[in-house]
């Protein structure tokens, strides 16, 4: 298969650019620059360089493939709006391509639940102040024929060399304030992956080539976030500590609501029907290893 791949020297989309080789596939990867896309010409992929905006460019991606796998999304929060619009656009833009096919297209979504476990036939609402739509404008394009379809990854993609995630972002405050801290008794609980696992999933979704479902890359469904501050702190030599709501507010910043948050999400159908069955590090031993970067 020729394989059309969004974000393909990104932290995710690179190891799926990995996946899609090591198993035969061909990769178009959409880079920002030819120094991004170094990496993937050595792999043996072909670098498109261009951006979520140029939409002739994504066309042009799009028309010479047999499917394509979107990952990209911009890291500066403060446009989100304006990265939000784009990716729909984009996905748009795959969907009218693609129209009148059997192709496959795999988007990139998430998870923004409380309190009860996700499961795969869930479907999302829009909600407000959170502009982005990939997951939304994918099923609009499924309930059109298009074969597009989501994968969910958690709020922790982590592995070696981890830079922009949340665990960096954790023990940043964490270094900072003298303590990993956690919420009460810190039993709410974050789903985690390793990137190399969550790679597998996009790869198994896009051969599976079906309508209209959604994927979980989850490989523990939830961990008490207790244990990932503790790792953090036993990483860092810093103590761990609890703190009240209010003093999460404080602490954390921004970042408080997604400490608080107790969001676990299955992948039992995602594991029984693509077969996938993860096998790297969980977050805690990754976390714990002396090159975490974290």
């Amino acid at each position: 298969m020729r394989v059309f791949l969004t974000g393909a020297s990104g932290w995710i989309g690179s190891m799926i650019a990995q996946d899609l080789l090591a198993a035969g596939h061909a990769v178009v990867g959409l880079v920002r620059s030819a120094e991004k896309g170094s990496a993937l010409s050595v792999a043996g992929g072909t670098p498109l360089i261009g951006s979520l905006g140029d939409l002739e460019t994504l066309r042009q991606g799009a028309r010479d493939a047999d499917g394509i796998v979107h990952t990209a999304f911009g890291l500066d929060l403060s446009k989100i709006e304006q990265l939000a619009e784009e990716e729909r656009a984009a996905i748009e833009a795959f969907g009218d391509v693609f129209a009148g096919s059997d192709r496959p297209i795999i988007v990139t979504g998430g998870f923004l639940h409380n309190g009860r476990t996700a499961i795969e036939t869930d479907r999302p609402a829009v909600r407000p102040g959170f502009p982005r739509m990939s997951e939304q404008t994918a099923f609009a394009l499924a309930e059109r024929g298009v074969h597009a379809n989501v994968v969910r990854n958690p709020r922790s993609v982590h592995g070696i060399g981890e830079k922009h995630g949340f665990v960096p972002m954790l023990a940043a405050v964490a270094r900072k304030k003298g303590v990993s801290a956690y919420v009460g008794d810190g039993q709410n609980r974050w789903p985690a992956v390793h990137r190399l696992d969550s790679a597998t999933v996009y790869r198994l979704a896009l051969e599976r080539g079906a309508r209209g479902e959604a994927y979980h890359a989850v490989a523990e469904e939830g961990m008490p976030y207790r244990d990932i501050a503790d790792a953090i702190g036993r990483q860092l030599g810093l103590p761990a500590k609890s703190l009240t709501q209010d003093e999460a507010e404080t602490h954390f910043g921004p970042l408080a609501a997604w400490v608080c948050i107790d969001g676990p999400a299955s992948s039992k159908w995602t594991r029984q029907t693509l077969g996938w069955a993860p096998g790297q590090a969980g977050i805690v031993r990754d976390i714990e290893r002396p090159d975490y970067s974290g």
